[in-house]
């Protein structure tokens, strides 16, 4: 309790992210929304006998992943328990009124990272102690990290009524949309010094994703206020889908299977047929944005989608497709971290994921050093946010497997699940390691997958990139 992140093999703890207790901020969300009162008791309490500490003693944090788990658990436990007339799902713990000024303690000194920055893009670690902040080694921030700070920031500021936090994060959205792209991709790096990409790497896995997530998303949390406000967020989403759907779509052999490529080398550089787990938040992504989180049947009734919307949707589920059977094409029933996709100029044979009766154990290639899985939760993520759009049965049963396998193959006995090496082999050796995200997303996407939709629904609740629900302006 109170370390970072759990080691269910040795039963001990460890501090990866700075040491502010990770785990029990990203898990206590789940918590309230699962009704678990007893746990909400005490991660609430150590919160409000601990943090507070943590946060004015700490040395450095990463701003992006404290902003993600530690200020968006706090700030959705503040809704949560009934801040701002929440759903006050849970009397048990502390008053609501404790998470928020914990948030707003840690924002205060995050906030150094944009006010130490000589343009608009944040340095990228920050000492907590002394509220100072530097660029990462080499100088450059992950696009993905500079613009998925604003859903937390911009929520803290509707609460608290201070605009400091929000026009620190918008200020970085309204910079990249000044800045050049292709079809609406952006590279994954960025320098704090100079303001400009770096690099013409172009992906939607790791240091791409969630600027694309966010580019929706805060758009959508501004409710009723959205077009005016943000509409141009919207307008640099949907150019990019089109250039997503332009430039790194492709499908498998033999089997036709729908994937998104990267473009290591630029535009004008060879495709490359890789696929992180971390693409499969998209499927998720490009439904919420075709109907806006009400159900495809509505949206159709309603007569509310573009020709757009029906493209974006038609994606989401071929995609959504394809992260699940990652999954299926395994040994293990569990995703590796990272799939190639067998096309007409690639192929690699013998890394197959071991599982030969699947259909598709030849359209997907998953070399030896992609084989772990890290209990991540972006499929199951996108696997919710579809049932919930569409309505289809197999959704859930996609993610029943998915569940069984994760029971079957890293469930500790003496509590707590673990990292795997190898999902092609059984059985598969396991990492002494529990990522905070498997109860702050995992489980929680897994529990409202088969939860009733008016739980967290989804066009009165936006969820940030760890799974922290905030509400709609105006809908709650």
């Amino acid at each position: 309790m109170g370390y970072d992140e759990l080691m269910p093999l040795s039963k001990l703890g460890t501090d990866g992210l700075g040491g502010l207790g990770a785990t029990v901020v990203d898990a206590l969300d789940t918590a309230m929304i699962m009704g678990l009162d007893e746990v909400v008791s005490e991660a609430g309490l150590w919160i409000e006998k601990h943090l507070l500490d943590r946060i004015t003693q700490k040395g450095q944090v990463n701003l992006f992943e404290t902003t993600i788990r530690v200020l968006g658990g706090l700030l959705s436990a503040y809704h949560l328990s009934g801040g701002e007339q929440g759903m006050n799902r849970t009397s048990t713990g502390p008053r609501p009124t404790v998470y928020l000024e914990t948030a707003k303690n840690l924002a205060d000194r995050l906030l150094s990272a944009f006010t130490s920055s000589p343009t608009s893009i944040p340095y990228s670690d920050v000492v907590l102690r002394d509220s100072s902040a530097h660029p990462a080694p080499g100088g450059l921030s992950s696009t993905s990290e500079v613009s998925t700070l604003q859903l937390e920031f911009n929520y803290l500021s509707t609460v608290s009524g201070d605009p400091k936090y929000g026009m620190e994060a918008m200020k970085v959205m309204e910079h990249i949309k000044t800045l050049p792209k292709v079809e609406g991709l952006v590279p994954i790096f960025v320098s704090p010094q100079s303001g400009e990409f770096s690099g013409e790497n172009f992906r939607l896995g790791s240091r791409g994703d969630s600027y694309y997530e966010y580019l929706i998303k805060v758009w959508l949390q501004e409710g009723t206020s959205r077009n005016s406000n943000f509409k141009y967020l919207h307008d640099m989403y949907e150019e990019a889908m089109k250039g997503v759907r332009h430039l790194l779509v492709r499908k498998s052999i033999p089997n036709g299977l729908v994937f998104v490529g990267e473009l290591p080398y630029g535009s004008g550089g060879s495709f490359s047929p890789k696929m992180d787990h971390l693409v499969c938040f998209l499927p998720g992504t490009l439904a919420l944005g075709a109907t806006k989180g009400i159900t495809k049947e509505k949206a159709m009734k309603d007569n509310l989608l573009t020709f757009e919307d029906l493209e974006n949707l038609k994606l989401a589920e071929d995609l959504a497709k394809t992260c699940f059977e990652m999954y299926s094409v395994t040994s293990s029933g569990l995703a590796p971290e990272i799939a190639y996709f067998h096309t007409e100029e690639y192929y690699e044979g013998g890394l197959d994921g071991g599982n030969k009766s699947s259909e598709y154990v030849n359209d997907i290639i998953i070399k030896h050093l992609d084989r772990h899985n890290l209990l991540r939760p972006e499929t199951v993520e996108s696997l919710f946010v579809l049932y919930r759009i569409t309505g289809d049965q197999k959704y859930r049963e996609w993610g029943w497997q998915i569940f069984e396998a994760f029971e079957k193959y890293t469930k500790v006995d003496s509590g707590g699940y673990t990292s795997l090496d190898d999902v092609t082999v059984l059985p598969p050796h396991r990492r002494d390691k529990m990522e905070t995200f498997f109860l702050g997303e995992t489980l929680k996407y897994l529990y409202l997958l088969f939860a009733d939709s008016s739980v967290i629904p989804l066009d009165k609740f936006v969820f940030n990139t760890e799974a922290h629900p905030f509400p709609i302006k105006g809908t709650v």
